[in-house]
Protein backbone atom coordinates (compact mmCIF):
# COMPACT_ATOMS: atom_id res chain seq x y z
CA UNK A 1 0.00 0.00 0.00
CA UNK A 2 1.46 3.38 -1.03
CA UNK A 3 1.92 6.15 1.51
CA UNK A 4 0.94 9.75 0.75
CA UNK A 5 1.91 12.71 2.94
CA UNK A 6 -0.50 15.69 2.91
CA UNK A 7 0.82 19.04 4.17
CA UNK A 8 -1.75 21.81 4.78
CA UNK A 9 -2.58 24.13 7.69
CA UNK A 10 -6.34 23.80 7.09
CA UNK A 11 -7.85 20.87 9.08
CA UNK A 12 -10.81 20.66 6.70
CA UNK A 13 -8.46 20.15 3.74
CA UNK A 14 -6.58 17.43 5.62
CA UNK A 15 -9.82 15.63 6.54
CA UNK A 16 -11.15 15.81 2.97
CA UNK A 17 -7.98 14.43 1.42
CA UNK A 18 -7.60 11.79 4.13
CA UNK A 19 -11.10 10.51 3.34
CA UNK A 20 -10.65 10.66 -0.45
CA UNK A 21 -7.28 8.91 -0.49
CA UNK A 22 -8.17 6.31 2.16
CA UNK A 23 -11.22 5.26 0.10
CA UNK A 24 -8.82 4.59 -2.78
CA UNK A 25 -6.57 2.37 -0.63
CA UNK A 26 -3.73 4.81 0.09
CA UNK A 27 -2.09 5.14 3.49
CA UNK A 28 -2.44 8.82 4.42
CA UNK A 29 -0.20 10.90 6.72
CA UNK A 30 -1.23 14.48 7.52
CA UNK A 31 0.82 17.37 8.97
CA UNK A 32 0.16 21.09 9.28
CA UNK A 33 3.61 22.69 9.03
CA UNK A 34 6.98 22.60 7.30
CA UNK A 35 8.94 21.17 10.23
CA UNK A 36 6.68 18.13 10.68
CA UNK A 37 6.64 17.48 6.93
CA UNK A 38 10.45 17.41 6.77
CA UNK A 39 10.67 15.13 9.80
CA UNK A 40 8.11 12.74 8.30
CA UNK A 41 9.96 12.40 4.98
CA UNK A 42 13.29 12.05 6.83
CA UNK A 43 12.11 9.27 9.12
CA UNK A 44 9.83 7.04 7.04
CA UNK A 45 9.02 5.90 3.53
CA UNK A 46 6.73 8.31 1.67
CA UNK A 47 5.74 7.57 -1.93
CA UNK A 48 4.19 10.96 -2.77
CA UNK A 49 3.61 14.36 -1.17
CA UNK A 50 0.64 16.69 -1.61
CA UNK A 51 1.48 20.14 -0.25
CA UNK A 52 0.00 23.60 0.11
CA UNK A 53 2.12 26.74 -0.44
CA UNK A 54 1.22 28.69 2.72
CA UNK A 55 1.10 27.32 6.27
CA UNK A 56 0.80 30.42 8.48
CA UNK A 57 -2.37 32.44 8.94
CA UNK A 58 -2.48 35.51 6.72
CA UNK A 59 0.44 34.53 4.46
CA UNK A 60 0.00 34.41 0.69
CA UNK A 61 3.56 34.77 -0.63
CA UNK A 62 4.14 31.06 -1.11
CA UNK A 63 7.65 31.33 0.36
CA UNK A 64 6.94 28.66 2.98
CA UNK A 65 5.77 26.24 0.30
CA UNK A 66 8.79 26.90 -1.90
CA UNK A 67 11.09 26.36 1.06
CA UNK A 68 9.39 23.05 1.89
CA UNK A 69 9.46 21.93 -1.73
CA UNK A 70 13.20 22.63 -1.99
CA UNK A 71 14.02 20.84 1.25
CA UNK A 72 11.99 17.75 0.34
CA UNK A 73 13.73 17.59 -3.06
CA UNK A 74 17.12 17.74 -1.31
CA UNK A 75 16.07 14.84 0.92
CA UNK A 76 14.73 12.80 -2.01
CA UNK A 77 15.21 14.21 -5.54
CA UNK A 78 12.85 11.63 -7.07
CA UNK A 79 10.00 12.12 -4.60
CA UNK A 80 6.83 13.16 -6.52
CA UNK A 81 5.34 16.35 -5.09
CA UNK A 82 1.91 17.64 -6.14
CA UNK A 83 1.11 21.26 -5.36
CA UNK A 84 -2.48 22.10 -4.39
CA UNK A 85 -3.11 25.73 -3.54
CA UNK A 86 -5.40 28.69 -4.04
CA UNK A 87 -2.25 30.67 -4.77
CA UNK A 88 -2.40 29.80 -8.43
CA UNK A 89 -0.24 32.27 -10.38
CA UNK A 90 1.05 30.76 -13.58
CA UNK A 91 4.62 31.95 -12.91
CA UNK A 92 4.77 29.96 -9.68
CA UNK A 93 3.41 26.85 -11.37
CA UNK A 94 6.06 27.03 -14.11
CA UNK A 95 8.84 27.63 -11.57
CA UNK A 96 7.85 24.64 -9.47
CA UNK A 97 7.37 22.33 -12.45
CA UNK A 98 10.82 23.34 -13.72
CA UNK A 99 12.17 22.46 -10.30
CA UNK A 100 10.62 19.00 -10.49
CA UNK A 101 7.04 19.31 -9.22
CA UNK A 102 4.95 16.37 -10.41
CA UNK A 103 1.79 18.42 -10.93
CA UNK A 104 -0.02 21.61 -9.93
CA UNK A 105 -3.75 21.79 -9.14
CA UNK A 106 -5.71 24.81 -7.87
CA UNK A 107 -8.17 24.72 -4.97
CA UNK A 108 -10.89 23.57 -5.10
CA UNK A 109 -9.34 20.57 -6.81
CA UNK A 110 -10.97 18.06 -9.11
CA UNK A 111 -10.97 14.66 -7.35
CA UNK A 112 -10.68 12.74 -10.61
CA UNK A 113 -7.70 14.80 -11.84
CA UNK A 114 -5.96 14.55 -8.48
CA UNK A 115 -6.35 10.76 -8.29
CA UNK A 116 -5.13 10.43 -11.86
CA UNK A 117 -2.05 12.54 -11.10
CA UNK A 118 -1.31 10.47 -8.00
CA UNK A 119 -1.69 7.17 -9.85
CA UNK A 120 0.53 8.29 -12.74
CA UNK A 121 3.33 9.51 -10.48
CA UNK A 122 3.30 6.57 -8.12
CA UNK A 123 3.33 4.15 -11.06
CA UNK A 124 6.39 5.98 -12.45
CA UNK A 125 8.11 5.55 -9.10
CA UNK A 126 7.22 1.86 -8.93
CA UNK A 127 8.30 1.07 -12.48
CA UNK A 128 11.88 -0.04 -13.05
CA UNK A 129 14.07 2.83 -14.17
CA UNK A 130 14.71 2.53 -17.91
CA UNK A 131 18.30 2.20 -19.01
CA UNK A 132 19.80 5.61 -19.70
CA UNK A 133 22.69 6.09 -22.09
CA UNK A 134 23.73 9.28 -20.33
CA UNK A 135 26.69 8.81 -17.99
CA UNK A 136 26.32 10.64 -14.69
CA UNK A 137 26.57 10.27 -10.92
CA UNK A 138 26.01 13.79 -9.61
CA UNK A 139 22.87 14.89 -7.79
CA UNK A 140 22.53 17.77 -10.24
CA UNK A 141 22.36 15.47 -13.26
CA UNK A 142 20.08 13.01 -11.47
CA UNK A 143 17.57 15.79 -10.87
CA UNK A 144 17.91 16.99 -14.47
CA UNK A 145 17.28 13.50 -15.84
CA UNK A 146 14.22 13.11 -13.62
CA UNK A 147 12.83 16.43 -14.85
CA UNK A 148 13.72 15.59 -18.47
CA UNK A 149 11.79 12.33 -18.25
CA UNK A 150 8.68 14.18 -17.09
CA UNK A 151 9.12 16.84 -19.78
CA UNK A 152 9.60 14.20 -22.48
CA UNK A 153 6.15 12.79 -21.82
CA UNK A 154 4.51 16.23 -21.96
CA UNK A 155 5.16 16.68 -25.72
CA UNK A 156 5.96 20.39 -25.41
CA UNK A 157 8.79 22.29 -27.07
CA UNK A 158 12.00 22.23 -25.06
CA UNK A 159 14.93 24.65 -24.83
CA UNK A 160 18.18 23.10 -23.60
CA UNK A 161 20.76 25.59 -22.33
CA UNK A 162 24.34 25.10 -21.21
CA UNK A 163 27.94 25.71 -22.24
CA UNK A 164 29.61 24.15 -25.27
CA UNK A 165 30.54 20.52 -24.87
CA UNK A 166 28.27 19.90 -21.87
CA UNK A 167 26.01 17.34 -23.58
CA UNK A 168 23.02 19.29 -24.89
CA UNK A 169 22.64 17.06 -27.96
CA UNK A 170 22.80 13.93 -25.79
CA UNK A 171 20.04 15.30 -23.57
CA UNK A 172 17.91 16.14 -26.61
CA UNK A 173 18.34 12.56 -27.81
CA UNK A 174 17.30 11.33 -24.36
CA UNK A 175 14.13 13.48 -24.35
CA UNK A 176 13.17 12.12 -27.77
CA UNK A 177 13.79 8.51 -26.70
CA UNK A 178 11.56 8.93 -23.64
CA UNK A 179 8.76 10.68 -25.54
CA UNK A 180 5.72 9.30 -27.33
CA UNK A 181 7.52 10.13 -30.58
CA UNK A 182 10.40 7.74 -29.86
CA UNK A 183 9.63 5.57 -32.90
CA UNK A 184 9.25 8.55 -35.23
CA UNK A 185 12.10 10.48 -36.93
CA UNK A 186 14.63 12.41 -34.85
CA UNK A 187 16.19 14.99 -37.16
CA UNK A 188 19.18 17.08 -36.05
CA UNK A 189 20.23 20.44 -37.48
CA UNK A 190 23.36 22.31 -36.35
CA UNK A 191 22.38 25.91 -37.02
CA UNK A 192 25.97 27.01 -36.45
CA UNK A 193 27.25 24.85 -39.29
CA UNK A 194 24.87 26.10 -42.00
CA UNK A 195 25.58 29.32 -43.95
CA UNK A 196 22.88 31.87 -43.10
CA UNK A 197 21.78 32.22 -46.71
CA UNK A 198 20.97 28.49 -46.82
CA UNK A 199 19.24 28.14 -43.43
CA UNK A 200 15.69 28.66 -44.68
CA UNK A 201 16.15 26.13 -47.48
CA UNK A 202 17.65 23.68 -44.98
CA UNK A 203 14.70 24.01 -42.61
CA UNK A 204 11.78 24.44 -44.99
CA UNK A 205 13.03 22.96 -48.27
CA UNK A 206 13.24 24.59 -51.70
CA UNK A 207 11.81 24.15 -55.16
CA UNK A 208 14.03 23.78 -58.22
CA UNK A 209 15.44 27.16 -59.23
CA UNK A 210 14.50 28.84 -55.94
CA UNK A 211 18.07 30.10 -55.61
CA UNK A 212 21.41 29.74 -57.37
CA UNK A 213 22.51 26.13 -57.18
CA UNK A 214 19.02 24.74 -56.49
CA UNK A 215 19.09 22.30 -59.41
CA UNK A 216 16.29 20.15 -58.07
CA UNK A 217 13.50 20.32 -55.50
CA UNK A 218 14.45 19.23 -52.01
CA UNK A 219 12.55 18.60 -48.79
CA UNK A 220 13.52 20.52 -45.68
CA UNK A 221 14.16 19.26 -42.18
CA UNK A 222 10.61 20.00 -41.02
CA UNK A 223 9.21 17.69 -43.69
CA UNK A 224 11.73 15.01 -42.74
CA UNK A 225 10.79 15.28 -39.06
CA UNK A 226 7.00 15.14 -39.59
CA UNK A 227 5.47 13.12 -36.76
CA UNK A 228 8.73 13.14 -34.81
CA UNK A 229 11.23 15.51 -33.24
CA UNK A 230 13.41 18.23 -34.77
CA UNK A 231 16.54 19.21 -32.82
CA UNK A 232 17.81 22.71 -33.62
CA UNK A 233 21.28 23.10 -32.13
CA UNK A 234 22.79 26.59 -31.72
CA UNK A 235 19.37 28.14 -32.29
CA UNK A 236 20.77 31.61 -31.57
CA UNK A 237 22.43 31.58 -35.00
CA UNK A 238 19.08 31.63 -36.86
CA UNK A 239 18.72 35.01 -38.67
CA UNK A 240 15.65 37.16 -38.08
CA UNK A 241 14.01 36.23 -41.39
CA UNK A 242 14.29 32.55 -40.52
CA UNK A 243 13.05 33.25 -37.00
CA UNK A 244 9.81 34.68 -38.38
CA UNK A 245 9.20 31.58 -40.51
CA UNK A 246 10.09 29.29 -37.62
CA UNK A 247 7.62 31.14 -35.39
CA UNK A 248 4.86 30.55 -37.91
CA UNK A 249 5.58 26.81 -38.07
CA UNK A 250 5.54 26.56 -34.28
CA UNK A 251 2.22 28.43 -34.13
CA UNK A 252 0.38 26.72 -36.99
CA UNK A 253 2.47 23.79 -38.21
CA UNK A 254 2.37 25.38 -41.68
CA UNK A 255 5.14 26.53 -44.04
CA UNK A 256 6.07 26.77 -47.72
CA UNK A 257 9.24 25.65 -49.42
CA UNK A 258 11.37 28.42 -50.86
CA UNK A 259 10.04 29.23 -54.33
CA UNK A 260 6.66 27.61 -53.70
CA UNK A 261 3.17 28.88 -52.91
CA UNK A 262 1.95 25.48 -51.74
CA UNK A 263 1.36 25.43 -47.98
CA UNK A 264 2.39 22.25 -46.17
CA UNK A 265 1.41 21.20 -42.67
CA UNK A 266 3.51 19.10 -40.29
CA UNK A 267 3.33 17.77 -36.74
CA UNK A 268 6.78 18.29 -35.24
CA UNK A 269 8.08 18.67 -31.72
CA UNK A 270 11.00 21.10 -31.57
CA UNK A 271 13.87 20.74 -29.15
CA UNK A 272 16.35 23.59 -29.44
CA UNK A 273 19.68 24.21 -27.74
CA UNK A 274 21.99 27.15 -27.21
CA UNK A 275 25.01 28.24 -25.21
CA UNK A 276 24.02 31.89 -25.76
CA UNK A 277 22.00 34.12 -23.46
CA UNK A 278 18.88 34.53 -25.60
CA UNK A 279 17.38 37.05 -23.19
CA UNK A 280 20.31 39.39 -23.91
CA UNK A 281 19.88 38.70 -27.63
CA UNK A 282 16.22 39.70 -27.28
CA UNK A 283 17.24 43.02 -25.69
CA UNK A 284 19.72 43.69 -28.49
CA UNK A 285 17.12 42.86 -31.14
CA UNK A 286 18.99 39.81 -32.43
CA UNK A 287 16.34 37.31 -31.31
CA UNK A 288 12.55 37.51 -31.34
CA UNK A 289 10.90 37.47 -27.92
CA UNK A 290 7.76 35.73 -29.20
CA UNK A 291 9.87 32.97 -30.76
CA UNK A 292 11.80 32.54 -27.52
CA UNK A 293 8.62 31.78 -25.59
CA UNK A 294 7.41 29.40 -28.31
CA UNK A 295 10.66 27.46 -28.13
CA UNK A 296 10.88 27.60 -24.35
CA UNK A 297 7.88 25.50 -23.36
CA UNK A 298 10.27 24.14 -20.76
CA UNK A 299 13.94 24.94 -20.21
CA UNK A 300 16.42 22.22 -19.27
CA UNK A 301 19.74 23.65 -18.11
CA UNK A 302 22.91 21.56 -18.14
CA UNK A 303 25.58 22.78 -15.74
CA UNK A 304 29.25 22.95 -16.79
CA UNK A 305 31.28 19.89 -15.84
CA UNK A 306 33.19 21.72 -13.12
CA UNK A 307 29.85 22.41 -11.39
CA UNK A 308 28.98 18.68 -11.25
CA UNK A 309 32.34 17.13 -10.44
CA UNK A 310 30.85 13.82 -9.35
CA UNK A 311 30.36 13.08 -13.07
CA UNK A 312 34.03 13.49 -14.05
CA UNK A 313 35.36 10.05 -13.08
CA UNK A 314 32.34 8.02 -14.36
CA UNK A 315 32.61 9.85 -17.68
CA UNK A 316 36.37 9.36 -17.88
CA UNK A 317 36.02 5.64 -17.15
CA UNK A 318 33.39 5.42 -19.89
CA UNK A 319 35.67 7.18 -22.38
CA UNK A 320 38.73 5.00 -21.69
CA UNK A 321 36.61 1.83 -22.00
CA UNK A 322 36.41 -1.43 -20.07
CA UNK A 323 39.86 -2.58 -21.18
CA UNK A 324 41.57 0.16 -19.15
CA UNK A 325 41.37 1.56 -15.64
CA UNK A 326 42.35 4.91 -14.18
CA UNK A 327 44.92 5.00 -11.38
CA UNK A 328 44.05 6.94 -8.23
CA UNK A 329 46.63 9.55 -9.20
CA UNK A 330 45.00 9.96 -12.62
CA UNK A 331 41.57 10.33 -11.01
CA UNK A 332 42.94 12.99 -8.66
CA UNK A 333 44.48 14.83 -11.63
CA UNK A 334 41.22 14.79 -13.57
CA UNK A 335 39.28 16.10 -10.58
CA UNK A 336 41.65 19.07 -10.28
CA UNK A 337 41.08 20.32 -13.84
CA UNK A 338 38.58 23.08 -14.67
CA UNK A 339 37.45 21.52 -18.02
CA UNK A 340 36.48 24.71 -19.89
CA UNK A 341 35.49 22.48 -22.83
CA UNK A 342 33.33 20.35 -20.51
CA UNK A 343 32.50 16.73 -21.41
CA UNK A 344 33.81 17.11 -24.96
CA UNK A 345 37.21 18.24 -23.68
CA UNK A 346 37.31 15.41 -21.15
CA UNK A 347 36.54 12.89 -23.89
CA UNK A 348 39.30 14.24 -26.12
CA UNK A 349 41.79 14.17 -23.24
CA UNK A 350 40.91 10.56 -22.44
CA UNK A 351 41.32 9.52 -26.06
CA UNK A 352 44.76 11.12 -26.20
CA UNK A 353 45.71 9.54 -22.89
CA UNK A 354 44.90 6.06 -24.23
CA UNK A 355 47.70 6.48 -26.77
CA UNK A 356 50.22 6.73 -23.93
CA UNK A 357 48.56 4.27 -21.54
CA UNK A 358 50.75 1.58 -19.99
CA UNK A 359 49.03 -1.72 -20.79
CA UNK A 360 45.62 -1.63 -19.13
CA UNK A 361 46.25 1.29 -16.77
CA UNK A 362 45.94 4.99 -17.50
CA UNK A 363 48.24 6.98 -15.22
CA UNK A 364 48.85 10.70 -14.77
CA UNK A 365 51.74 10.55 -17.23
CA UNK A 366 49.29 9.57 -19.97
CA UNK A 367 47.56 12.92 -19.50
CA UNK A 368 50.83 14.82 -19.69
CA UNK A 369 49.90 16.40 -23.02
CA UNK A 370 46.76 17.84 -21.46
CA UNK A 371 48.65 19.00 -18.37
CA UNK A 372 51.11 20.76 -20.63
CA UNK A 373 48.37 22.70 -22.43
CA UNK A 374 46.71 23.77 -19.18
CA UNK A 375 49.90 25.61 -18.18
CA UNK A 376 49.65 27.71 -21.34
CA UNK A 377 47.59 30.86 -21.52
CA UNK A 378 44.26 30.52 -23.33
CA UNK A 379 45.63 32.57 -26.23
CA UNK A 380 48.78 30.43 -26.54
CA UNK A 381 46.79 27.22 -26.27
CA UNK A 382 44.43 28.25 -29.06
CA UNK A 383 47.30 29.33 -31.30
CA UNK A 384 49.01 25.98 -30.69
CA UNK A 385 45.88 23.95 -31.48
CA UNK A 386 45.11 25.99 -34.61
CA UNK A 387 48.63 25.45 -35.94
CA UNK A 388 48.49 21.77 -35.06
CA UNK A 389 45.43 21.42 -37.34
CA UNK A 390 46.84 23.79 -39.99
CA UNK A 391 44.05 26.25 -39.17
CA UNK A 392 41.28 23.82 -40.08
CA UNK A 393 38.66 25.51 -37.89
CA UNK A 394 36.33 22.52 -37.56
CA UNK A 395 39.13 20.24 -36.28
CA UNK A 396 40.60 22.86 -33.95
CA UNK A 397 37.18 23.72 -32.51
CA UNK A 398 36.49 20.04 -31.82
CA UNK A 399 39.73 19.61 -29.88
CA UNK A 400 39.14 22.82 -27.93
CA UNK A 401 35.57 21.83 -27.11
CA UNK A 402 34.16 24.97 -28.75
CA UNK A 403 31.71 25.70 -31.54
CA UNK A 404 33.19 27.13 -34.72
CA UNK A 405 31.44 30.46 -34.12
CA UNK A 406 32.92 30.69 -30.62
CA UNK A 407 36.38 29.86 -31.93
CA UNK A 408 36.08 32.57 -34.61
CA UNK A 409 35.15 35.06 -31.89
CA UNK A 410 38.16 34.02 -29.79
CA UNK A 411 40.46 34.33 -32.80
CA UNK A 412 39.21 37.88 -33.29
CA UNK A 413 39.44 38.64 -29.57
CA UNK A 414 43.05 37.42 -29.24
CA UNK A 415 44.02 38.69 -32.71
CA UNK A 416 45.37 35.27 -33.67
CA UNK A 417 46.92 34.96 -37.11
CA UNK A 418 48.02 32.13 -39.38
CA UNK A 419 51.75 32.30 -39.96
CA UNK A 420 53.10 31.51 -43.42
CA UNK A 421 55.63 28.69 -43.47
Amino acid sequence: MNTILVVDDNPDILDALDLLLSIHSYTVLTVTNVKDAILTVSRQKVDLVIQDMNFSEGTTSGDEGKQLFGTLKELNPTLPIIIITAWSQLETAITLVKSGAADYLPKPWDDKKLLQAIEENISVQAAPTPECKLIYQSREMSELIFTSTKVAAADINVLITGPNGSGKEKLADFVHQKSQRANAPFIKVNMGAIPQELMEAELFGAEKGAFTGANQARAGRFEAADGGTLFLDEIGNLPLAGQMKLLRVLQTGEFERLGSNVTQKVDVRVISATNANLLLDIKSGAFREDLFYRLNGMELQILPLNKRKADIIPLAQHFIGVAHTLTKEAEHFLMQQTWPGNVRELENSCRRALIFADKNQVDVSAFQGHEQTTTLSEKEHMQQVLEKHNWTIAHAAQELGLSRQTLYRRIEKFKLEKHDE
